[in-house]
């Protein structure tokens, strides 16, 4: 399960359980307090409690990981988009789910139909070097890992169009 929480949500549950009044910076604004690494803390807390519930929790700070280049219009569009359809899907009381575009159209998703199978992303692809490109990632590959890479592909050569405008002609039945 992923839980995401904005920045600043909850300011008030933590300076209630810390005993914090608030504090503001040099100009006056509101200093916000952290509040992924304060609900990183209360969830363990709450697990070490029940003896027969184990938890692996894993605390990720995206603040420098998002991307490595400043969002364009496009981005602010369907970040928007996104939002959106979250906000609408949760006001219609759907709960654990997330949303996406399928051919074309926001759906809801529930989690367990993302995490039933594992996806892998292949490293050497076109697709993933556009995506470091368009993020301006360095890419570590060096060469012998794209030849090893291409040496372990187990995909079955099979064509995409069949019949009269394929690539493979196939061998006449007997």
């Amino acid at each position: 399960m992923v839980i995401v929480v904005a920045e600043g949500a909850g300011q008030d549950l933590i300076a209630k359980s810390m005993n914090l009044a608030d504090t503001h910076d040099a100009s006056g604004n509101k200093l916000l307090l952290d509040v992924g690494l304060w609900l990183c803390h209360k969830i363990k807390e709450h697990f070490k409690k029940k003896a027969n519930s184990p938890i692996t929790l894993k605390y990720i700070d995206p603040t420098y990981m998002i991307r490595a280049v400043p969002s364009n219009a496009s981005d602010n569009v369907y970040c928007s988009l996104l939002a959106h359809s979250a906000i609408h899907g949760a006001m219609a009381g759907y709960t654990g789910f997330t949303v996406a575009p399928v051919n074309g159209r926001h759906a809801y998703i529930p989690f367990y139909r993302i995490t039933e199978r594992q996806n892998k992303v292949v490293i050497t692809d076109r697709m993933w070097a556009r995506v470091l490109c368009s993020t301006n990632q360095p890419c570590f590959l060096s060469h012998e890992d794209v030849e090893k890479a291409g040496q372990d592909d187990e995909e079955p050569n099979v064509p995409l169009v069949e019949g009269d405008n394929s690539l493979i002609k196939a061998s006449p039945l007997l």
